[in-house]
């Protein structure tokens, strides 16, 4: 009888042990998985806050440089995807590698168009010398070295995620409950680093 008692304890106290761990897991790359989705907010804010700056600058090339038209709708242009790719990310497009490379791509090709206006703006010394214009181009190149700061800071939060729901016993808890693993932003193909806009300063 006291035998029996003993082994029902004990295996109270395995499973107690057992679901503690269990739920300390899940509870674990829960916070992880929010802390990355929470930090992919801050990179579209970033984001949606060079979109935001563009239609201004745009306006303000087109008064000094208005036949400049080609280079002024690629610029446009290439917002408006990147506008739109940015709409259709979901939390889910996270675990997608392929999504997250199109965005990519989208961004390089706006950041590509900026850097091509910029070299338009060098022909207009009237305009690099508005007052509106510097403004706009101090607030766009803050942007960008943001835009390059969380970047980096979701890929960290990404790798830890990634690095935990890989490891054993958290994989089989990750598997259990579908814990995917989270995509990293790449440099671009060719890029030894970040894209710099001149601003001709």
């Amino acid at each position: 009888m006291k035998k029996g008692l003993l082994a029902l304890i004990a295996v109270v106290v395995l499973l107690l042990i057992l679901v503690g761990s269990f739920s300390g897991q899940y509870n674990r790359f829960v916070g992880l998985q929010e802390g990355v989705e929470g930090q992919w907010g801050n990179v579209e804010n970033v984001y949606q806050r060079r979109a935001d700056l563009i239609p201004n600058l745009v306006e303000t090339v087109k008064g000094y440089a208005e036949h400049e038209q080609e280079t002024l709708t690629a610029v446009v242009e290439a917002r408006a995807k990147a506008t739109q790719m940015q709409a259709q990310l979901t939390p889910e497009a996270l675990n997608d590698p392929e999504t997250m490379a199109k965005f990519q791509q989208v961004q390089g090709e706006l950041s590509s168009a900026l850097a091509r206006l910029m070299v338009v703006v060098e022909r207009y010394p009237d305009l690099k010398a508005n007052q509106n214009f510097l403004d706009l181009q101090a607030q766009l190149e803050g942007t960008e070295n943001r835009i390059a700061v969380e970047r980096r800071r979701f890929n960290d939060l990404a790798r830890d995620y990634n690095t935990a729901i890989r490891r054993f016993p958290g994989n089989i808890i990750a598997g259990l409950f579908n814990f995917g693993a989270k995509a990293y932003f790449e440099a671009a193909e060719g890029a030894a680093q970040a894209p710099k806009v001149d601003f001709g300063n």
